[in-house]
């Protein structure tokens, strides 16, 4: 990971990401409405969940397991908006 602020940046990236399907959904399927919109409240949550996260490492003096904190918090990133992309993608089936 080069640096924090790029790792937020990512986070907020892939949710800006999400929410731009979920308006795309809705807008294709009004009727959906409520259910996306609860899906967009979760990816927010994820976000926030993720930031509080990568702003508390368990040991910030020991660089060897900071560097393993935040390689498990980018594989939990990725398969939690995944999960929710997935959960969008079944939601407009």
């Amino acid at each position: 990971m080069a640096n924090l602020r790029d790792f937020k940046k990512e986070i907020d990236y892939r949710l800006e990401e999400f929410v731009f399907d979920c308006d795309m959904a809705i807008y294709f399927q009004p009727s959906k409405e409520e259910a996306i919109f609860a899906l967009m409240q979760k990816g927010v949550e994820l976000r926030n969940e993720l930031y509080v996260k990568a702003n508390n490492p368990a040991e910030p003096h020991n660089k060897s397991l900071v560097r393993k904190h935040f390689s498990a918090l980018r594989e939990e990133m990725i398969a939690s908006f995944n999960k929710l992309f997935e959960e969008l993608s079944a939601n407009n089936a």
